[in-house]
């Protein structure tokens, strides 16, 4: 049996694990009715025109999410598949708007995840960080009075980021909030260039500051942005699954990652909202394998930029990249 090589995930929303079997699970332990008969066809339902289509159906299930445990209980989830996936390091994001808009307190939003967190290293053997995402079709106001209700808890949170409906919402809106999350000490990533276009990446990278662009697909219709992209190493988080699950690309045979990779730039793989989409993020490796003919040399450099990418310690670095040197070398052990 092959094992998968060690890797960082970047880009996974946690809600975006919530697999319906869980999902029904939580909604009997709450007393909640979901207007499926059952998992099967809940999962049925996963069949996205575009990125609306799917958020419409992601916001729906996040009812069911509403303590502590629940929280707990869905970070433990994912902790348990990326670990099975080869995943060493994962940076996840959540989405406390979609909880305090409910009632749910986004201190339980917070304890529940950074309490499943804590445990990720001895249960599992992965390090991880916590990003606050602010949705973007929400007002900036909205935003600030979220980082500001998460005061009391940012130790417990390494990032903040920018999701949700991308067109139409472009980064600008949030400048204000990503100073103050700056002057907060907390590192800065946004989603661009997704459905959106090229101009977004350039204006989360010169407005709002950030360190890391996730997706960043639409960079290759902007050659000099391109150059920019690969002469500064700035990290692309893509999803593969994700793209063709929600129309961004039409094939996984047809997607950009090679042209991506040829031109430099730092590009990682993950599977963003896995459990809508189709697998987790050795999913998606074996996956561009199949459908792109990618070779263990450039999965081996995939999973090697996931950890350059990563906002770990240098020490923690260390240890990623020397764990991944010796995992390439190892018979038996490969991305394909």
């Amino acid at each position: 049996m092959r094992h998968p090589l060690p890797k960082a995930e970047l880009h996974l929303h946690i809600e975006g694990t919530l697999e319906p079997e869980l999902a029904f699970a939580l909604a009997e332990r709450n007393g909640i009715d979901l207007p499926y008969a059952g998992p099967d066809e809940l999962r049925a339902a996963y069949a996205f025109t575009d990125l609306q289509s799917f958020l419409d159906l992601y916001y729906q299930l996040t009812a069911v999410l509403l303590t502590e445990q629940d929280f707990a209980d869905l970070a433990d989830a994912y902790l348990a598949r990326a670990a099975e996936q080869g995943v060493r390091h994962a940076e996840i994001f959540f989405d406390p708007q979609a909880h305090t808009a409910r009632g749910v307190d986004i201190g339980t939003v917070i304890r529940g995840l950074s309490g499943a967190l804590e445990h990720s290293r001895e249960r599992y053997g992965l390090s991880t960080g916590l990003i606050l995402s602010f949705l973007r079709d929400l007002p900036a106001e909205d935003a600030l009075k979220t980082l500001a209700d998460a005061g009391p808890y940012l130790d417990r949170i390494s990032a903040v980021g920018l999701d949700s409906a991308e067109v139409g919402h472009p980064p600008a809106k949030f400048a204000e909030v990503y100073a103050a999350a700056r002057d907060a000490g907390l590192r800065l990533v946004a989603h661009a260039g997704e459905e959106g276009p090229p101009e977004y990446i350039t204006e989360a990278l010169d407005v709002l500051g950030v360190e890391r662009i996730d997706h960043g697909i639409r960079c290759l219709e902007d050659p000099a942005l391109v150059t920019r992209l690969a002469a500064e190493q700035i990290p692309l988080t893509v999803c593969p699954f994700s793209n063709v699950r929600l129309r961004c690309v039409d094939r996984l045979e047809d997607h950009p990652l090679p042209q991506m990779l040829a031109a430099g730039l730092l590009v990682t793989v993950n599977s963003d909202d896995p459990s809508y989409f189709g697998g987790y993020v050795e999913d998606n490796f074996q996956g561009l394998h199949r459908a792109l003919g990618l070779t263990d040399s450039q999965l081996e450099r995939l999973a090697r930029n996931s950890f350059l990418a990563s906002f770990v310690d240098d020490a923690r670095r260390g240890e990623l990249l020397a764990e991944l040197d010796a995992a390439a070398a190892a018979p038996g052990v490969s991305a394909s």
